[in-house]
């Protein structure tokens, strides 16, 4: 693959990937878990966000290679099993973030602009293949329109911040409302409920482990993707914070729960005469941005598993002049089709935060095994305490404790059957042609 991308351009890729659908769209529902205190849920995710991409720092300094969480797994454990469950929850976990993308276009943000609520499902579907041309057309044009995205939903999230402070000064707003939570405040009621929003808010932060799969498209991997990484995360985890606090300074987090756009429900509050119809676009252009890096991504996994024989080669066929993973571009997209027609934001959100969560657990502890795997080129270590510390939030929120419901287990659950029957076939494949 062509090396593309520079440091400038990395880390905004990295900014617009973790930005997008999660603070626009799922903030309501976070609200509704943990109730006036929106922004607690956020700040422990932006820890928890840190303590991981640490170890994705370490990791892709020593194997800047495509295939990311997979590549790390097969390396530490020699599981192939293990290393294509990991691989397929990895690309799963985008193809569920896309599509709660593309259901979040089809919603509030939509509506306020047409007026009239078109089919959300057709809208959605047509969102999705739409996106999938784009890819087709190459890396550097995706990852161009993606700065363009970024540079438009920072400005949404920067008008959130003005917005909120034009009220502060100007006395408006309840400031009681930070420290209101929805449970009874005590107890075991308390904790998981602060966890389950934690869990659904931590959907908001996905986005930095996919730019490990941009490695190999990646100017000077090793020196570049420490400062990318963090300050991509160091700067969505403070923008998600605030936001957080003027989202529930302005709106209470029951009116907040019951919209698909929120942070409209914002600017309508904030006193400041801002054009909601222009909002509204920002928004979908938020989501547009999650969405497109997230099926480029899930298809660029494809092609490095397919590159490591985890899945058939024909996944790293590319098109001849575009250089594009034709392949896997059509076969996330398919799979995005079926995901948004089967569910909604919320479920889909917090699925795709559950499925990481579990790979980001694996990640930590692989960091730590690889410790014994030296390279011969300088790179990023990570304190071991992080790693540590790392597993051990992830499996947390993984866990029932974060109260999430049982659907997003299921759809969980079912995804990684379809998973181990692809697995199965490729076994198959490779044994009938000598090649295992």
């Amino acid at each position: 693959m062509r090396r593309v991308l520079g440091p400038k351009l990395l880390i905004l890729f990295v900014i617009g990937d973790i930005l997008g659908t999660g603070i626009y769209a799922t903030t309501g529902k976070v609200a509704g878990k943990v109730g006036g205190a929106l922004w607690l849920p956020f700040a422990i995710g932006f820890v928890v966000a840190i303590l991981t991409a640490a170890s994705y720092v370490e990791l892709v300094g020593k194997y800047p290679r495509a295939a990311g969480a997979a590549l790390y797994t097969q390396k530490a454990f020699k599981v192939p099993f293990l290393t294509f469950i990991v691989a397929f929850m990895v690309m799963a976990s985008g193809l569920s973030s896309a599509s709660a993308a593309a259901r979040a276009f089809s919603g509030d943000y939509l509506a306020e602009l047409t007026g009239d609520a078109l089919p959300p499902t057709l809208v959605a579907i047509a969102f999705i293949l739409v996106l999938a041309a784009l890819n087709l057309r190459g890396v550097s044009e995706s990852v161009k329109t993606n700065v363009v995205l970024t540079l438009v939903e920072v400005t949404g999230l920067v008008i959130i911040l003005a917005i909120g402070a034009w009220a502060v000064l100007n006395g408006d707003g309840e400031a009681s409302r930070l420290t209101e939570f929805e449970t009874d405040g005590s107890g075991y009621a308390l904790m998981t409920g602060v966890l389950g929003a934690t869990a659904l808010g931590f959907f908001a932060f996905v986005g930095f482990e996919d730019s490990v799969n941009m490695a190999e498209e990646t100017k000077d991997p090793t020196r570049t993707f420490p400062k990318a990484i963090f300050i991509g995360v160091a700067v969505t985890g403070t923008v998600y914070v605030l936001v957080a606090l003027v989202s529930s300074l302005l709106v209470d987090h029951k009116t907040l729960a019951g919209f698909s756009g929120p942070l409209l429900e914002v600017v309508k509050a904030g006193g400041v005469d801002f054009p909601h119809k222009l909002f509204a676009l920002i928004a979908l252009f938020a989501v547009t941005n999650s969405a497109l890096i997230n099926i480029m991504m899930a298809s660029r996994l494809c092609y490095g598993m397919a590159n490591e024989r985890i899945l058939p080669r024909a996944m790293a066929r590319v098109l001849p002049r575009r250089r594009t993973p034709i392949v896997g571009i059509v076969f996330v997209s398919l799979l995005a089709v079926g995901l948004v027609s089967t569910g909604e934001i919320e479920g889909l959100g917090d699925t795709t935060a559950f499925l990481l969560l579990c790979v980001f657990a694996v990640v930590n502890v692989a960091v730590l095994v690889l410790r014994r795997d030296p390279v011969d080129h300088h790179h990023f270590r990570t304190p071991t305490v992080l790693p540590v510390l790392g597993a051990v939030t992830a499996l947390v929120l993984a866990s029932p404790l974060a109260d999430r419901p049982a659907d997003v287990y299921i759809r969980a659950g079912v995804l990684v059957l379809i998973g181990i029957g692809l697995w199965a076939v490729n076994k198959v494949v490779l044994r009938t042609r000598g090649e295992e």
